[in-house]
């Protein structure tokens, strides 16, 4: 498209067919938008256009005598150019923020609400992803002292969860005293760090500055691995898959039997999240329209998420998956909005509004573009 910049006239049809589209999921000829009122000119001249838009490959015509439906490389263009910015209701931002707070300090439920919301407010099935064991990270240790045999060891994740555990020393004797030691050499070793970061020259030098104490690494840093290990299982959930039952796109049964697969078997659709996020490493929200996804079964359909992030780690997504002639201006404010708002309660800051998030006054531009 580079070498072939749309004109004013072209952006504004192709717009027009695809805002149509997405409204009916019908093809759209060119009478239609000949009563468009942003349109001052024939149907032969609007036919013309739609032809030259048909060549440039964001057009096609699914049969003789149709109108137009978009490409996948229509729906990118739309999306990166086209967008119109969509504004919440003051109704729907209350929403958002009375049930994010609900669950304050609880992520995964706080994730699983925002995808339960997600699917409400954009009548698609809402996704939730928690982050697997590359972002799992302790932020802070404490420990209660028990006796000369036992203590309690606190981690604190980045996620916000607090488990604590008890490690039992099978020999050395521990006094109350050496607790703060052991706790500062943790805490200036250990904190941040994930699973495959905590090395075995890691734990030689944490033995090495706990000297008399040494003792207590092994137990130590096996409850501190175990812990980890149970909140590394990247997890996905989905609401409001029924959702999906309301587009012809999938009265196929084979496409609907494998979007059902998709969301049973989790994995294929958390490495694509995964992968894509990684690749591209920019906060903002992803689209990843029918081939663009790297799970053949999505072809038809787009995935639209944002990271959430703490502590500038991600910890998880929120986002919606839909045939590809979904609504992409509502769906892209939505999802940036309460991902936002996640941000933003889980820093613990005083923000405008009331998800923590300002209205913007100026039209959104698009989401990052996908190479």
């Amino acid at each position: 498209m580079e070498d072939h910049p749309l004109t004013k006239r072209q952006e504004t049809i192709l717009r027009t067919i695809i805002d149509a589209h997405i409204s009916n999921g019908e093809p759209v000829g060119s009478k239609y938008l000949a009563q468009h009122r942003d349109l001052s000119c024939s149907s032969a001249t609007i036919r013309n256009e739609m032809a030259e838009l048909e060549q440039l490959g964001l057009l096609e015509q699914p049969h003789t005598s149709a109108g137009r439906v978009p490409t996948e490389a229509g729906y990118r263009y739309y999306v990166d150019t086209l967008l119109r910015h969509y504004r919440a209701a003051a109704s729907e931002i209350e929403q958002m923020s009375a049930s994010l707070r609900r669950r304050l300090g609880e992520l995964d439920q706080m994730l699983v609400e925002a995808s339960r919301l997600a699917s409400a407010l954009t009548n698609y099935p809402g996704i939730a992803v928690k982050a697997g064991p590359a972002q799992v990270r302790i932020r802070r240790f404490e420990a209660i002292y028990v006796d000369q045999n036992k203590f309690l060891l606190v981690m604190m994740f980045s996620s916000g969860s607090v488990f604590t555990k008890s490690v039992v020393l099978e020999r050395g004797s521990l006094r109350a005293a050496d607790l703060p030691r052991l706790l500062d050499v943790l805490n200036e070793l250990f904190v941040d760090l994930t699973a495959q970061e905590i090395t075995l020259p890691l734990m030689i030098e944490l033995e090495n500055r706990l000297g008399d104490l040494t003792f207590a690494v092994g137990p130590t840093v096996k409850q501190i691995y175990e812990t980890m290990a149970e909140q590394s299982d990247s997890d996905l959930r989905v609401e409001g898959v029924n959702r999906l039952l309301q587009y012809p796109e999938y009265e196929n049964l084979d496409e609907l039997r494998n979007m059902m697969t998709l969301f049973e078997d989790k994995e294929d659709l958390i490495d694509a999240i995964k992968t894509d996020a990684d690749a591209r490493l920019e906060d903002g929200v992803h689209v990843l329209i029918g081939s663009e996804n790297s799970v053949k079964v999505m072809n038809n359909s787009a995935l639209i998420y944002r990271p959430v992030r703490r502590d500038g780690h991600v910890i998880g997504a929120i986002g919606v998956i839909g045939p590809r002639r979904m609504d992409y201006a509502k769906v892209i404010s939505t999802i940036d909005q309460l991902a936002a708002g996640i941000d933003r309660l889980l820093e613990g800051q005083k923000q405008p509004g009331p998800l923590g998030i300002a209205p913007p006054e100026q039209p959104q531009k698009g989401p990052e573009k996908h190479d």
